[in-house]
Formats: C-alpha cells, sequence, structure tokens
C-alpha cells in the first residue's frame, strides 16, 4: 500500500479509491435497474458497500455485469465535482428517493449523516458528481476515476440489511465491493480471504463437531458439543489455575438481579435497549444480567475494607445475556448469551501504577500460553462528557499510558474516545494470518463506585474512594473459541486437543493390544480412542487427519511384538516405531509446553 502508515485511513489515499468505487458502482447498478432506491455507501476495512432496494434479488450474473460496467466508467477518466447545496435543493435533486429524503431530514437537523452516523450538530450539504450519477456525500473522493485501478476492484457478495439496522425498517440489497491501489495487493487480499474461508470457525465449528446452533434453542445461543465442551474446560481450568496463582478470588453471581440494581448501575437508564424484557418477580421486575460489575460491587460492599486489603481482585466466569439484532449474529463471534471471564480490581491511589502493570502482563501472559505472540494495544483518553475528578483521570492515563510503554507494547491513542466513566486499554492480537483480533480490554471506572457508595478505611481512619478496574481477559470465552478455531485452522495445540492421540489397529487381531496401549496412556493423562472400526488403515489415518488428531498411533503384527506403536502425525511427518513410555514422555513434554 503506498500510503504512510502513520496515516488515518480515513485521511488515506486508499480510503478516496473506495469511496469513489462505491459510488461508481452505484452509477453501474441504476443503470442496469433506474427504479432502484439508493440508500448508503461507505468505505469499510477492506473495501466498500452499498444498500439498494431493487425490483428483485440480484444474481451472480448481475454482479458480473455491474462489475463489468463499472470498469468501463472508471476507464472514461470522470471527474468527481463536488458541490454544496441547501437541504431544500437536495429535496428536489432526490425527490424520488426516499432514503436520501430522510438522510436531508437528518441532516439538517444535526440527527445523522449521509452514511447513518449520528451527529452531534447540523452539517453542511454537498453532492459528488461523476459522469451520470450524483449522490449525496461529504466525501472524499479522488479528482477523477483515472485514479481508480479497474484492475484493482471487485465485486464480492451481497447481503440483506436492514435499512438503519432497523429490523422494523425496509429489507435492503447490500453489495460489497473491495478497492485496492494495485491488482497485486488485490490478488494478496484475495488469497488471504481464501485462506480465512478455510479457517472459518461456522464452518470447522460444524466438520469438527465442536458447536452448534440451534433456532429451537435460539439464535446466538452456543450448544457447546463434547468436543468443544473439552476445549472450552481446559481452557477456563489453565485461567482459572493461573488467577489463583495471581492472588484473584473467584465469585459466583446470579443470572438475574432486581430492576432496582440495574437503575443504580445506570444499565437501565444507558444500556436498556441491549437489555431483555423483564420477569415479573413477586410482583417486582428482575431483569437478566448483561454484565456481571453490579454483583461484584454488592459482594465488595458486603463488608468494610481496609486499606490493608487493597488490591483486591475478583474474578467470575460470568455467563451473560444482551440483545443482539438477529442480523448481526455471526457464528462463535457475536451471540446473545456468552460467558465473559470477569474480573473486578479495587485498590487505593497509591497502589494504581503498580495494579495497572499488573493486569496488562497477566493478560499478555495468559494470551501468549494460547499460542498469540503479536499484540498491539489502543489507548482512549477522556471524553468531552465524563464523570470523575479530572485529575483522577489525569492520573489513571498515565498510568494506562506508562503501563504500556514498560511492556514495549506499540499502541495508538483515541484522544476523546474513552467511555465517560473511564479510560481504557483495548489489547488486540495478530491471528496466524495477520488478522486482529479485539480480546482484552482494561477498563478504568469512576462511575460504579460512586454509585454504588464504595469505600475503604484508609491509614487516616477515615473512608475513601477506592479504583476500580473492569478487566475482560479473554473477553467472552464463546468469541475467544471462535478466534482459537480460526487462528490455529482447528488443529488445536495438543494441550487443547479434545482428542490427542488415535490408536489405529491394523487387524482385529491387534484389538487387545490397543486397548492395553489406550489403557497407559489415560493413566498418563492423555486424551486417546482406539479406532476398531473395520475400515482400511489408510482411511482410518485419513479421517484422524480430517480430525485434527495430533498423533496417530499404528499397530501391526511388528509393533505388537516389539512392544512399540509406529507413530504418525496429523501434519503427514511418520517419525515411525517408538517405545510407548518414550511416547508417553513426548506427548506430556509438548502437553505442558502447550505446544
Amino acid at each position: 500500500m503506498a500510503d504512510n502508515k502513520d496515516v488515518k485511513y480515513e485521511d488515506s489515499m486508499l480510503y478516496r479509491i473506495r469511496h469513489s468505487a462505491a459510488h461508481v458502482m452505484a452509477e453501474a447498478v441504476l443503470e442496469e435497474f433506474p427504479e432502484g432506491k439508493v440508500a448508503i455507501g461507505p468505505p469499510i476495512e477492506d473495501g466498500f458497500y452499498y444498500d439498494f432496494e431493487l425490483p428483485r434479488p440480484l444474481t451472480p450474473d448481475d454482479l458480473k455485469n455491474i462489475e463489468k460496467r463499472m470498469k468501463q466508467i472508471i476507464r472514461g477518466n470522470h471527474k468527481f465535482v463536488r458541490k454544496v447545496i441547501s437541504a431544500e435543493e437536495g429535496r428536489q435533486l432526490f425527490h424520488d428517493q426516499p432514503f436520501k429524503l430522510e438522510l436531508i431530514d437528518g441532516l439538517e437537523e444535526g440527527g445523522f449523516d449521509e452514511h447513518g452516523n449520528p451527529l452531534d450538530s447540523k452539517v453542511e450539504l454537498s453532492t459528488y458528481s461523476q459522469d451520470k450519477f450524483t449522490d449525496l456525500c461529504r466525501g472524499p473522493h479522488v479528482e477523477s476515476t483515472n485514479q481508480i485501478n479497474p484492475k484493482a476492484v471487485k465485486l464480492m457478495k451481497v447481503a440483506g440489511a436492514y435499512w438503519r439496522g432497523d429490523e422494523k425498517r425496509p429489507m435492503l440489497q447490500r453489495i460489497y465491493g473491495t478497492a485496492w491501489e494495485k491488482p497485486e495487493e488485490l490478488q494478496e487480499y484475495l488469497k488471504k480471504l481464501e485462506e480465512a474461508q478455510k479457517r472459518d470457525h461456522r464452518k470447522l465449528g460444524k466438520e469438527l463437531d465442536l458447536y452448534s446452533v440451534s433456532e429451537e434453542v435460539g439464535a446466538g445461543l452456543i450448544l457447546w458439543h463434547p468436543k468443544g465442551a473439552t476445549i472450552r474446560r481446559l481452557t477456563e481450568r489453565f485461567c482459572q489455575d493461573e488467577h489463583e496463582k495471581a492472588g484473584y478470588e473467584f465469585v459466583y453471581t446470579p443470572h438475574i438481579g432486581k430492576a432496582q440494581l440495574w437503575e443504580t448501575s445506570g444499565h437501565l437508564g444507558f444500556y436498556s435497549e441491549n437489555m431483555y424484557s423483564p420477569i415479573d418477580v413477586d410482583g417486582q421486575d428482575y431483569y437478566i444480567k448483561p454484565m456481571n460489575c453490579p454483583f461484584h460491587l454488592h459482594i465488595y460492599k458486603n463488608q468494610t475494607h481496609s486499606y490493608r486489603e487493597l488490591p483486591i481482585r475478583y474474578a467470575e466466569n460470568g455467563t451473560v445475556y444482551r440483545y443482539e439484532r438477529s442480523g448481526v449474529l455471526h457464528g462463535l463471534l457475536r451471540v446473545r448469551g456468552f460467558t465473559q471471564d470477569d474480573a473486578h480490581h479495587f485498590c487505593r491511589a497509591d497502589q494504581m501504577p503498580e495494579e495497572i502493570d499488573f493486569v496488562l502482563n497477566f493478560c499478555l501472559h495468559i494470551l501468549r500460553s494460547f499460542g498469540f505472540t503479536e499484540f498491539k494495544a489502543y489507548l482512549s483518553t477522556m471524553p468531552e462528557k465524563s464523570v470523575g475528578d479530572p485529575a483522577r483521570w489525569k492520573d489513571a492515563e498515565a498510568a494506562l499510558r506508562s503501563a504500556l510503554e514498560r511492556a514495549e507494547l506499540p499502541f495508538d491513542v483515541d484522544e476523546g474516545g474513552g467511555a465517560f466513566y473511564g479510560p481504557k486499554i483495548d489489547l488486540k492480537i495478530k491471528d496466524a494470518i495477520g488478522r486482529e483480533w479485539q480480546l482484552s480490554t482494561i477498563q478504568f471506572d469512576f462511575n460504579l463506585p460512586e454509585r454504588f457508595d464504595l469505600t475503604y478505611i484508609g491509614e487516616d481512619g477515615q473512608a475513601h474512594r477506592p479504583y476500580m478496574i473492569h478487566r475482560a481477559l479473554l473477553g467472552s470465552l464463546e468469541r475467544f473459541f471462535g478466534v482459537l478455531i480460526e487462528h490455529y485452522a482447528g488443529a488445536f495445540p495438543v494441550w487443547l486437543s479434545p482428542q490427542q492421540a488415535s490408536i489405529i489397529p491394523i487387524a482385529d487381531r491387534h484389538l487387545d493390544y490397543a486397548f492395553e496401549v489406550q489403557k497407559q496412556l489415560k493413566a498418563a493423562g492423555i486424551r486417546v480412542k482406539v479406532d476398531e472400526r473395520s475400515e482400511r488403515m489408510n482411511a482410518k489415518i485419513r479421517d484422524a487427519q480430517k480430525e485434527k488428531i495430533p498423533y496417530m498411533l499404528i499397530i501391526g503384527d511388528q509393533e505388537e511384538e516389539a512392544q512399540q506403536v509406529s507413530l504418525r502425525l496429523r501434519s503427514g511427518e511418520n517419525p515411525g516405531a517408538i517405545g510407548i513410555e518414550d511416547f508417553i514422555r513426548m506427548a506430556q513434554k509438548e502437553i505442558a509446553e502447550h505446544v
């Protein structure tokens, strides 16, 4: 990519190219469907999209024709011309485009921009025109279509999308495309996309029998199958052991709480659209919990704490439920019910820098234990509207920044991007094919300690307000599992593999010895099964490789006579004959080292 890495995406040439390609696509679509209605068409992370209301569903042939016409328009070298207009001029210009008229009303009132994003104040209305197409748009765009390389543009797919993301509004057809500065970048992106599709956790989850989602149970609710549940159990067990070593205390909290709890926490005021309808219990409203925080605060508040007790660290794998629109649900990555590995730290002001160092390094330690090695952090600072003493904000931001610097983590600063109740660090990892995933969050909170009147007794005998830190490390077990599947392409490290070894007898006469070997391996803590099916050996090996089982132990006459096994690996390597004890030592070493 030609743009300087320090340039923000929104200010880059690539952003302009994609924004302009979206307009070219809209022109091509309206040529094909003159009666079509145009909605919004912004650039996104890897390309662009545009939403349309069209007389019929688009087909793959339609996409080919639209893309072909786009390239013709691009080669026409048409200028992009900006024009400032009044709201009335906009209504006349887009008199037959209802979505544009709605956007103009919002822009005039300062409600939403032309991409549907909320605004704080009125903005100048403008249009951009190229060739025969004009759209309501703030830009920016390239100067002319000849700055778009037609060999670096491709339409990808069509999906459904509700207008403004509202299920009660019209369902539109969203055309996704991608555009790059050079054809080589497009090809590189397509290869990466192909690899990502092979790693898709939804596909692998089904093939490896890890989890499922049932419409009868409910969309966005995960059913963990035995193999997936094994990985979850191992993940939880490891993390719990590490938390206890690090001085965390585990707590358990209810799945529902009275309305008063959520009023005190502010969730009913600020978060109610993500909460489910209340349940009537003895004439009082109870809500299914969207977060664990208020319960942890009540545990803290249940007794008086001395300054000597701090820091206090509560941890919980707490299942929460949040309403997500059906259109955004996505396998394990976006669900309605999930288990957060939550923790809340309560500390004194003088302990804060050390506590931030501790929690950041603990997050890095756990993530490294799962095989992640590349990290980037994002520091979000005090927004315009906030609660809490500005001096506290300044101290908290300095502690977060210093911790990142001491950990030698690359980070970007999002000035004013913190929540109203405190600054935060978002920690992202890179997976095996270079994609970034948001996992850990370390969040200060100056709001809830005030709302719940948390205190500790200081050295002076007076009540003081503790600092509070929210921390989600893996984020949620569901989402983390999805990331793990895609990172390892389903070939989990030995310690996490649901089945670590498959014993493959060549003939039925080798079954007795195979079960003797299985008994020894199980006694050594290795998850193993004998494949006693009446299939040929090569078929059993193929099936074990498809299931991504790390070790295949072949047993025939020679192996039984020598009290050995013939070792094959899922990678296709064939180390050959090995004694049972030697194999156990090798496997245990790899398990202990998280290989």
